[in-house]
């Protein structure tokens, strides 16, 4: 069920929404879900936006893209390029990789040379639980 826009039931999850720079009237697109992710982030996204996060398949522009990715998911490059398919111009990515010693992590140098080479620059990380949230804008869009 998902509340009025801008309502997040626990501080936690409040705090990690204020971390993600939503706002409430934002399009959110998660991308690479599995039982592994940390689900009280996305459903904190959904009460706080008072919409159901899209999926891969929407035919919307959004706002953000929560994509999930561990190390045996594929090619981040690839990744990241299809993340940037539904995303507006002025749009961000929070790349989501388990943290430092977790099964699936991928090394801040590795995540800056894909985030390079798909077209986008990294401008701050935040520590989400156990996964590691990276922000990612376009090259030359907003920091």
């Amino acid at each position: 069920m998902v509340d009025a826009p801008g309502a997040v039931n626990n501080e936690n999850a409040q705090d990690n929404v204020q971390r993600l720079g939503l706002q409430s009237d934002m399009i959110v697109q998660e991308l690479g879900w599995d039982e592994d992710c940390d689900s009280s982030l996305s459903e904190a996204v959904e009460d706080f936006i008072g919409e159901e996060l899209v999926d891969f398949d929407t035919d919307e522009l959004v706002d953000a893209v929560l994509l999930w990715f561990r190390e045996e998911d594929g090619d981040l490059v690839d990744a990241l390029v299809d993340s940037g398919r539904s995303l507006s111009e002025e749009g961000i990515v929070w790349l989501l990789t388990p943290g430092a010693g977790q099964t699936g992590t991928i090394a801040p140098g590795e995540i800056n040379e894909a985030a390079q080479l798909s077209g986008m620059v990294s401008t701050t990380s935040e520590r989400f639980g156990d996964w590691q949230g990276t922000r990612l804008v376009a090259q030359g869009g907003k920091k």
